[in-house]
């Protein structure tokens, strides 16, 4: 049920999901890896929509150069644990939710520990994005990827036994440069991440089309998005 309090929260999108859908969002788990960026939008948005339990992993503490475009802290959250600190934001915009941080890295050991609906990828580097897709795949739960570098992202949502695994899509990927941080404008995690938490949306509620299968491209200094489609190939779906 919903609360007095949480209709009127929730009550400029009920007329476009009703009570039942505002109730699947409450029900849903989703597990957000990667609390940079993109994890900021879509932490953010997941909590305002009523997502009702968000897992939130990372590594690291807040850095001053994390605020030009990791939303979700202030300088008052320097030096803190990310997962921590995101908590504190997230739990202040929406009471109505279960917020858990854990402050780890990724590994299989500590995403088998947690029983979710939705896998969100939001981190910055492959070699944890293929652990969260392995476990994302045996588990048969949706993997919402995203990507970003300068100003520009992507999107897919990988869906077990219908699209190819996230390690098929992408069996090369470029090595980033360790003495180099990656360069990214200011607006392109957010850009990227918005589009995210709708994909999560949809698949918790079970309207629209998803990215399953598709592949879409931003471009933001000549604004655009591109979907590249493909067909999903039973061999390579029976390597994942």
């Amino acid at each position: 049920m919903l609360s007095s309090r949480e209709l009127d929260f929730y009550s400029r999108h009920l007329n476009l999901i009703g009570v039942e859908g505002q109730l699947k969002l409450k029900k849903a788990r989703v597990l957000v890896a990667g609390l940079g960026g993109l994890g900021s939008a879509v932490s953010l948005y997941l909590s305002a929509m009523g997502v009702g339990k968000l897992i939130l992993v990372d590594r690291e503490v807040v850095e001053l150069s994390n605020l030009q475009r990791q939303v979700l802290y202030s300088v008052d959250d320097i030096g803190k644990p990310k997962p921590y600190a995101a908590a504190d934001r997230l739990r202040r915009l929406n009471p109505f939710i279960d917020i858990e941080p854990v402050y780890s890295e990724i590994s299989e050991g500590l995403l088998s520990k947690y029983d979710v609906d939705v896998y969100v990828d939001a981190l910055d580097n492959w070699q944890a994005r293929f652990i969260l897709d392995k476990v994302a795949w045996s588990r048969g739960k949706p993997l919402v990827h995203g990507g970003v570098r300068e100003y520009y992202g992507q999107v897919t949502v990988i869906i077990p036994g219908k699209t190819p695994c996230l390690r098929s899509i992408f069996p090369s990927t470029p090595k980033q440069d360790v003495q180099a941080p990656l360069q990214v404008f200011s607006t392109t995690p957010g850009t990227i991440g918005l589009i995210q938490a709708f994909e999560v949306a949809k698949l918790i509620l079970g309207i629209g089309n998803v990215l399953a299968n598709k592949l879409l491209i931003y471009n933001g200094l000549h604004p655009s998005f591109e979907i590249i489609e493909f067909k999903p190939d039973p061999q390579l779906i029976s390597k994942c």
